[in-house]
């Protein structure tokens, strides 16, 4: 702001000699008469310039605006290990579980909420389900969902797709948004880094609308920002594929486990492979396990498969045990191909055929 001061110079008539010097600030406003033609104004001060922030106003309001408050319902390990990066991102995070864990969130710096009416009228964008699989469905039946928005975005992180995918079709009302999601990793197998790790997920259903797909779009955004694999696919065939990957991993893990495998002074990479096995799987609940052979339709099949695995390879192993016997005690052995051994299970997860009359009769 200017304060100005009218500098009076030589009156080229008398009518000015005797007026007293008048002083003009504009800061206050004092007075409106302009000063006299034959005066020259100076610049006496001048306030610092304010900083013009409009551009980084906008820039934050834009930043604010990608945001997401997320509920997360399960607070357990996995549920802190997530709730970890949305923090890292920016994202407000809330929760609720069975268990007080207003500790460790207070920590964290996220809301605990013990009770879920007050979590739903909080009103937040992503309601992610961090619940066992066999406690989904009471746990989701249990939920105010009349208090919440009625676009609210439902997610879950579930190891199997298809049973979470059915009980919100069943259970939410038509308005709600459904993103069924699966991190192919943990809190063990993630805790280094997520870059590379598959991230597999299926938009369910979402509603009509810009704003409802860029939320959608920016939950999936966390995990890509984390480096991880993007994998779009269906609930039907992520579990195809899990049953044949993921459970007969937790199966062998947990066979392994009840060797009570101990590391030794030879170790070779192999077998530090089967240990760190055990260890990732003993890790995880055995709740987990079950409910990724309950509510898999296809996990039943593979360990169908995994048994007759077993026994093919048993039978190979004592077929070549009779052949050495037989040589021995006969110097003769079955010519090559005579005797059949099974190298490859059939796909079906049939019982294996009956053996040939020859091969009864040796």
């Amino acid at each position: 702001m200017l304060s100005l001061t009218p500098v009076q110079s030589k009156p080229t008539s008398t009518t000015y000699q005797h007026q007293p010097r008048i002083h003009y600030r504009h800061r206050s406003l004092l007075c409106s008469t302009p000063p006299p033609p034959n005066c020259r104004l100076r610049i006496r001060a001048i306030d610092a310039a304010q900083p013009y922030d409009y551009e980084s106003r906008v820039s934050n309001q834009f930043a604010q605006s990608n945001k997401l408050k997320i509920a997360i319902i399960g607070f357990g390990n996995f549920g802190q290990f997530l709730a970890k990066a949305f923090l890292r991102q920016g994202h407000s995070v809330l929760a609720h579980s069975r268990t007080d864990y207003s500790l460790i969130s207070q920590s964290l710096g996220i809301s605990f909420f013990q009770d879920p009416h007050d979590l739903c009228e909080q009103h937040p964008d992503v309601i992610l389900l961090c619940t066992s699989i066999i406690s989904t469905e009471p746990v989701l039946r249990s939920l105010p969902i009349q208090r919440l928005k009625r676009n609210t975005l439902f997610v879950d992180v579930l190891s199997v797709k298809e049973f979470p995918m059915n009980i919100f079709l069943q259970v939410l009302p038509t308005h709600f948004d459904i993103l069924c999601t699966h991190p192919m990793f943990g809190p063990e197998s993630g805790k280094q880094s997520w870059k590379d790790l598959p991230f597999v997920y299926d938009k369910v259903r979402i509603g009509e609308g810009e704003s409802r797909e860029s939320r959608a779009d920016r939950f999936l955004d966390i995990f890509e920002k984390e480096g991880c694999r993007m994998v779009e696919m269906t609930c039907a065939e992520h579990d195809k594929y899990a049953a044949g990957s993921q459970f007969i991993t937790h199966t062998m893990g947990r066979v392994l486990e009840k060797l009570d495998l101990e590391t030794t002074p030879i170790n070779t990479k192999g077998y530090e492979t089967l240990l760190n096995l055990v260890e990732n799987t003993a890790g995880d609940s055995f709740d987990l396990y079950y409910g990724l052979f309950m509510y898999n339709k296809n996990a039943m099949e593979q360990l169908e498969r995994l048994d007759l695995a077993f026994e093919s390879l048993k039978k190979e192993l004592f077929g070549h045990l009779h052949d050495v016997l037989r040589r021995q005690l006969f110097g003769k052995v079955e010519e090559e191909g005579q005797r059949r051994v099974l190298s490859k299970l059939p796909k079906n997860a049939h019982a294996l055929p009956p053996p040939s009359t020859d091969t009864i009769n040796n």
